[in-house]
């Protein structure tokens, strides 16, 4: 397996990327759309468990028109004003519409590296819309996306992904936490009767008993068993679509 550090042009400027390459030629290419606590070694982690299983992953710097910032410590961050200030400044001021520009620029990057085939997308936190809207944008491009404890996934905002299941053609898989005030009960409703409508050929799994970011390793709601079950999913996804 190798890494190697890259930089993709965007139209907003140049976003730093990390990317993960098996031993073997790639089978495929995935994008992981970051959760708010941005690029640091545990999605590396996450990432080359991916590159195991014969994938190039791509893990984008999705706050690059502020870098540098961080890094944060996702069990401390939100407890502290300055850095909690921070996040939501950099959450914020990255809006839906500038990461689906953004994700023209990661899909190129990943041909450019002679990655070709098919793409799968994941998401985390607020990088579960993200990977949604990406494939709703994209859908010639994203044969499968997931999200992970990902928020505002039906939301009332125009962005909200929800409104885009018409356009999407990717298989989708939505695990979400037991009880997550950023995914709601009516949101959950609401998804799935959007996603059903459109025929989209979807999953939507709560996970009882887990919290907002339990699939991360270095979040304080860390869940070794619902993290190994959400691996099991992601990965079977893949498999059964990038092919």
């Amino acid at each position: 397996m190798t890494k190697q550090d890259i930089e993709i042009k965007t139209l907003d400027g140049t976003a730093k990327a990390r990317l993960f390459r098996p031993a073997a030629p790639a089978r495929a290419g995935i994008i992981i759309y970051m959760d708010i606590f941005g690029p640091r070694p545990v999605l590396d982690q996450m990432a080359e468990r991916l590159a195991g299983h014969g994938y190039a992953v791509l893990v984008p710097d999705l706050f690059y028109r502020y870098a540098p910032y961080g890094p944060f410590d996702p069990k401390t961050a939100f407890a502290e004003a300055k850095t909690k200030a921070l996040l939501l400044m950099l959450s914020g001021g990255t809006t839906q519409g500038m990461t689906i520009r953004d994700g023209s620029a990661f899909l190129d990057a990943l041909a450019a590296e002679r990655i070709a085939g098919p793409v799968g997308v994941v998401g985390y936190c607020m990088g579960g819309a993200r990977a949604l809207n990406a494939a709703a944008t994209y859908p010639d491009r994203i044969r499968a996306a997931a999200s992970f404890h990902g928020g505002n996934l039906a939301s009332d905002a125009a962005d909200s992904p929800h409104r885009k299941a018409a356009s999407i053609k990717a298989r989708i898989y939505v695990g979400m936490a037991g009880v997550d005030r950023s995914f709601p009960p009516e949101q959950s409703t609401r998804l799935e009767e959007a996603l059903r409508n459109a025929e989209v050929d979807h999953t939507i799994e709560n996970y009882v008993g887990m919290a907002h970011g339990w699939c991360v390793p270095d979040h304080s709601v860390f869940n070794a068993t619902g993290a190994e079950r959400h691996w099991k999913r992601l990965t079977d996804l893949f498999a059964e679509t990038l092919v």
